[in-house]
């Protein structure tokens, strides 16, 4: 993957599942804007249950319980706020108050 990795952080919840976040700084271009490439994911079962990414040629948006749509990218900070408000939520659907 072309670009720095600035964050990578990987971790499994109580309940099993994994959660890992990846963020690259990349030359901005057309397809990277903002100079940032990102990939996070919540794996529940083996299955991804909740993706952000900026797939180049697709821009910003999220796979929740295999739906994908589009998502507004203000900046880093924001994104990874509301991914972990996205992940709270779906433990929340699988277990309750989970956190």
């Amino acid at each position: 993957m072309p670009g720095n990795l600035i964050i990578h952080e990987k971790w499994v919840t109580n309940e099993g599942d994994l959660v890992e976040i990846k963020v690259w700084a990349v030359e901005r271009s057309e397809n990277f804007a903002e100079g940032v490439k990102y990939s996070m994911v919540l794996v529940h079962d083996g299955h991804r249950v909740l993706g952000y990414d900026n797939e180049r040629g697709k821009g910003h948006h999220e796979h929740w319980f295999g739906k994908e749509t589009e998502i507004e990218f203000k900046d880093l900070g924001h994104l990874l706020k509301k991914f972990e408000r996205s992940v709270d939520a779906i433990r929340g659907e699988l277990y309750g108050n989970a956190r």
